[in-house]
């Protein structure tokens, strides 16, 4: 046992080969004349930099930093563009970007081969059944769209931009006639018609100001969760997590968050996101509220200064 973990040890060709027990990782190999004195700097070298392993780690990426490119070529410079915000949209890998439309863009009928999840951030968006009468999503408003369903989206307004959201890939277009029925509705959820928490209602605010609203799957402790947080002007508080994933983009406003450099201001369609238990300092620095979509594989907490 050191430092709480348990190695194990074994002499091959008259070298000390040295284990870490429960993940059988490699620690060190040395002559087994080596001075105690040496081996207890070598593990304590290693120790600091293996559970380095287990520190959060914080990407960020600012809206302004984007390169959009056509989501789709075939639909030509008119046609919607992406810009990433993580992961990649061509593998098989979870991934978010924001997605541009020009005014009056409609697409054809199309199904794509995996569900996705999207947040309306500036624009107005139509995303439904073919024959389906227009209903126009703003600002803050939410939707899902499960594969193999049979559907058109619309744009509407100058600079339409919306947050997409896919827990794996690759995020292909197909043809209508290839509609599938994969068991799944879609959601469509006007910003209006969000249900707001306050901190009486859940547990996981503390203090008077913001609200969230839940969106999809169970909020547990563990569990894979989509979240919205409603932050008042000039909030400012601490948002904290010991789950293994966060990732927060911003919807509305402006937010400010403590960065690699210093303090980074994020306009909408800015991310942050962290890896295992992390602590952010976080504030809506617009005149305006602030709205966060959250996805985090289980719980987080948000803290009022």
């Amino acid at each position: 046992m050191f430092f709480g973990r348990k190695f194990s040890y074994s002499i091959i060709d008259d070298y000390w080969v040295i284990n870490e027990t429960k993940t059988g990782k490699l620690i060190m190999s040395a002559n087994p004349h080596v001075s105690v004195a040496i081996f207890i700097a070598v593990m304590l070298i290693v120790f600091t930099q293996d559970t380095s392993d287990g520190h959060a780690t914080t990407e960020l990426v600012k809206r302004s930093e984007l390169e959009f490119i056509p989501l789709n070529p075939a639909r030509g410079e008119l046609g919607p563009k992406s810009g990433k915000l993580w992961g990649d949209i061509r593998r098989d890998v979870p991934s978010g970007m924001l997605v541009t439309f020009s005014d009056g863009f409609q697409s054809p009928p199309h199904i794509h081969n995996i569900t996705y999840r999207a947040v309306v951030i500036e624009g107005a968006v139509h995303n439904d059944d073919p024959k389906a009468e227009k209903m126009w999503m703003g600002p803050g408003s939410f939707w899902t769209q499960p594969l193999g369903e049979n559907h058109i989206t619309a744009a509407k307004g100058a600079n339409t931009t919306i947050f997409l959201e896919i827990l794996s890939g690759p995020y292909l277009v197909k043809p209508a006639a290839e509609a599938f029925d994969a068991g799944e509705l879609p959601i469509n959820i006007e910003a209006r018609n969000i249900i707001w928490l306050d901190a009486e209602d859940t547990t996981w605010i503390k203090g008077d100001g913001p609200q969230q609203a839940y969106l999809w799957n169970e909020n547990t402790d563990s569990d894979k969760n989509g979240t919205f947080l409603k932050l008042p002007s000039r909030f400012s508080g601490e948002l904290s997590t010991t789950a293994p994933l966060m990732r927060v983009v911003t919807i509305q406003g402006v937010t400010q968050v403590q960065g690699s450099k210093g303090l980074d201001k994020l306009a909408p369609g800015s991310y942050f996101g962290s890896t295992g238990a992390a602590s952010h300092q976080v504030s809506c620095v617009s005149s305006n509220e602030c709205v966060l979509y959250l996805h985090t594989e289980g719980k987080y907490q948000l803290t009022t200064r």
